[in-house]
């Protein structure tokens, strides 16, 4: 027969499991939080993540305020990366990605590996980089002969075709704008990437992929029209990077319309 007290403490039992599964409920729906650092100093949350993801993803942002995309301008803000993200852990960020293409890769593999290593030990939370990003998805599409199209100067190029090689991929061509200003960068349309994109993998018909490099170009939009252009898989700095991001907060970084890899997600 059951007691008064077996009773009571079934049901607070029971409570006790309502309550868990409310809560974990709860957590299930919680929108995730992405903690971004921007080489430039006040860029706000990116337009493209927004198009991408809509509600289902947080962005919390800072920046570092590089001013020339040029290896003596990413060594003025290095410093400044551990409390960048130290202020987007007290934001609330859940992982953090380090913005910046050639503010990643400019040193190689081994100090993009440090870079994240600071970030994570300044926050305590998971860390990529946008250079990781762009890497994880010229693998994902297969690529194997890629050609490179960018803003940098020649000697950014440089150090970008060095890059990739520590990663196993034959870059077949890097050309690139000449840009250093940051304030430049948005002086490219999208038209404008569209045909240079173009005419860099008609140097290198041997290319099975394109990457286009630069986090400061807004190229969401003409992935999939250079995709249907050049006919090979198109990889960019701040779609994939964001989609990187959103996987390393558990999304599976699909954003259906934007390509061949965003449409699929990983």
């Amino acid at each position: 027969m059951t007691t008064k007290r077996d009773f009571l403490v079934g049901s607070a039992a029971a409570v006790a499991a309502a309550a868990f599964g409310a809560r974990s409920a709860a957590a299930a729906g919680k929108v995730p939080v992405l903690g971004l650092i921007f080489p430039p100093l006040n860029r706000g949350v990116p337009e493209e993540g927004v198009a991408m993801y809509g509600d289902k993803l947080k962005f919390v942002v800072t920046g570092l305020g590089v001013e020339r995309m040029t290896p003596d301008g990413f060594e003025a803000v290095l410093p400044k990366i551990p409390a960048a993200a130290e202020k987007l852990a007290a934001a609330g960020a859940e992982a953090i990605e380090l913005t910046g293409t050639s503010l990643t890769f400019y040193k190689g593999e081994p100090f993009n590996q440090k870079l994240r290593e600071t970030v994570t030990k300044a926050s305590g939370l998971k860390a990529t980089t946008m250079s990781n990003g762009v890497i994880d998805g010229l693998k994902a599409v297969g690529a194997k002969r890629v050609a490179v199209a960018t803003a940098y100067n020649d000697e950014v190029n440089e150090r970008l075709h060095a890059f990739l090689i520590e990663h196993g991929l034959e870059p077949l061509v890097v050309k690139g704008l000449g840009i250093e200003a940051m304030t430049d960068v948005d002086k490219v349309t999208q038209n404008d990437l569209i045909e240079f994109g173009a005419r860099v993998r008609a140097t290198a018909p041997d290319a099975d992929s394109l990457l286009v490099s630069c986090g400061g170009f807004r190229t969401l939009e003409i992935i999939a029209p250079l995709e249907a252009k050049t006919g090979v898989p198109v990889i960019s700095s701040m779609p994939h990077g964001l989609w990187a991001g959103a996987r390393l907060v558990g999304m599976s970084g699909a954003a259906p319309g934007y390509g061949k890899l965003l449409s699929r997600g990983g």
